[in-house]
């Protein structure tokens, strides 16, 4: 449910963050996301949204060395996914960026991990320079760095609009996906859907 009432309408200080919408994340990958791929249409929408109105567009994306310590091989929870410079790690074909994309890349040190688009990147400065308040996520997944995500900028004084429609989660724990977005809706963000955007002029 959307506790978004009336359309939104792009404004000036708007920013959209697109968050590791990668092969590896997406069906077929090492570290698939179930429905992973069905995030992409929406997210197309929204950045065809932000570019007619010329407003920033940030993509994170998991970017680890081989040896990276979320890696079951080194103790982490996960499978090798999301190698620098991989297939896998490449961002999705059928995603529209634009060519003006400021890519976030997070963990990229072998003994550095992060959820957070925000954790140990400059992804906060940008924004502040550019005079970004209020930011649009959208990605996967919903229940790690969708939500760590979002943890971060409205900790940081960011207003945050997350899409329903944009986000898939893992579940490792079944629920996992709804109780991240109620928390997140805990912590003011605004939860709509693509639906709700106001026409662009």
């Amino acid at each position: 449910m959307s506790n978004c009432a009336r359309p939104i309408a792009l404004e000036d200080g708007d920013g959209l963050v697109v968050v590791d919408v990668q092969n590896d994340f997406l069906p077929g990958g090492s570290l698939a996301v179930p429905g992973g791929d069905e995030v992409i249409a929406p997210l197309n929408t929204l950045l065809a949204q932000f570019g007619r109105r010329g407003l920033p567009v940030f993509a994170t994306r998991d970017w680890h060395p081989a040896d990276h310590c979320s890696f079951k091989a080194r103790g982490g929870p996960w499978p090798p996914h999301c190698v620098s410079g991989t297939r896998g790690a490449s961002f999705a074909s059928a995603l529209d960026l634009p060519c003006s994309v400021s890519i976030v890349s997070k963990a990229t040190g072998a003994d550095q991990d992060a959820y957070s688009g925000f954790g140990g990147t400059d992804l906060d400065l940008r924004l502040r320079e550019l005079g970004a308040r209020r930011l649009f996520v959208g990605g996967l997944a919903t229940d790690y760095c969708v939500l760590n995500t979002v943890r971060d900028a409205r900790r940081l004084g960011y207003e945050v609009v997350l899409f329903e429609d944009a986000i898939r989660a893992v579940d490792v724990n079944a629920g996992d996906g709804a109780r991240a977005v109620s928390e997140m809706r805990q912590l003011g963000t605004i939860v709509t859907s693509t639906g709700a955007m106001a026409s662009s002029p």
